[in-house]
Order: structure tokens, then sequence, then C-alpha cells
């Protein structure tokens, strides 16, 4: 989460509140948006020295509106440009699986389909974010930028076709595990 702060700050200043609205926009897939979890680390982060904080008000109330600092960006620098690790395939969802043979049988069916169910709705979601940012990368606008802001947009896209594709195999394989369970009823 930390990285992810750093590199949305290194776009714009930000309140807590908007970290949160721009993870909820496609960056949720790949760590958790709670409050909890930005507040832990943004206390983290500030007391390494990579972010700080002014005082703005915003609607007549008081905010702390976030920023990159030298460290920070040094720090979000080493980070991006050093190689990508492997975090190994975590997907905790396959625990239920592992062990849905404990289950009652005549639920395992519902329980697969309403998580096809959810599974749809992340990738509906992904694939709208991937068309509008194909539509936009096609647009004058884009042409019109700079490279290091068309590089970015390169990238975001790829990172949210990735997750788009992703869904898209989670989506058919748990249709095609669905039709092995009503097989073996």
């Amino acid at each position: 989460m930390d990285y992810i702060i750093l590199g949305l700050l290194m776009l714009t200043s930000r309140t807590i509140y908007q970290l949160r609205n721009r993870i909820d926009k496609g960056l949720n897939y790949m760590y958790s948006s709670s409050t909890g979890s930005i507040q832990a680390a943004i206390k983290k982060l500030l007391k390494s020295g990579y972010i700080d904080f002014r005082e703005i008000q915003q609607n007549g109330k008081d905010k702390k509106e976030y920023f990159i600092t030298e460290a920070g960006r040094q720090e979000f620098s080493n980070w991006i440009n050093s190689s990508i690790e492997s975090a190994g395939m975590k997907c905790p969802e396959l625990s239920k699986i592992y062990f849905m043979g404990f289950s009652e049988q005549e639920n395992r069916p519902e329980i697969i389909r309403d998580y096809i169910i959810a599974l749809k709705t992340k990738y509906e979601a992904l694939k709208m974010i991937c068309d509008e940012a194909e539509l936009f990368v096609c647009s004058d606008d884009c042409k019109n930028m700079d490279k290091q802001k068309k590089d970015l947009i390169f990238y975001q896209l790829a990172a949210a076709r990735y997750g788009r594709d992703l869904m898209a195999f989670s989506v058919k394989w748990y249709e095609d595990f669905l039709n092995e369970i009503k097989e073996n009823l």
C-alpha cells in the first residue's frame, strides 16, 4: 500500500478521502482500499519522512492534504526502478474451494454462482476503465500530452487490462468448475 500511496501522491496531493476514492477506482484489485489500511500506510510514510501534509479548508471543513517529499520521491524512484518481485500467487478464495468438500453439497452450486456474479461485476468495472482509457489514448488530448504523461497512461492501462483479463479468466474457470460440480451431484 505504501508505494500505491506514494505513486498517487507523485501525481497530485490528496486527502485520505481522495486517496481512498482513487484506490477504489481500479487500484483496489491490488490492495485493500479500507480507510484503516490507508491510515496505517499514511502513518508509516509520515514517520519515514516520505510524505507530509498541510492543513486545508474543504467545504468549510479542516482537512489534511498529503503530499510526497523529496525523500518520498527518491524512495518511490528506487522502488519503481528495481526489479519486479513476484509475490507468488495468493488467492485466499481458493481456500474455500480447497475445503468445499466439508460444505453442504446442495449449497455448493449457489456459492460458486454467487462468486461468479461478483467476479463478473469486477470484470465489468475493469472493462469500463479499459474502454474509457483506450478511447482517451486515441483522443487528441492524449496525442498532445508530453511523453511522461503518455508513458504513465500506457502503463496504467496495461495494469487495468491485466486485471480485466485476469477477471475474464477467473469467470471462465469458475463457470467450468460450476459445470463440473453439477455433473458430480
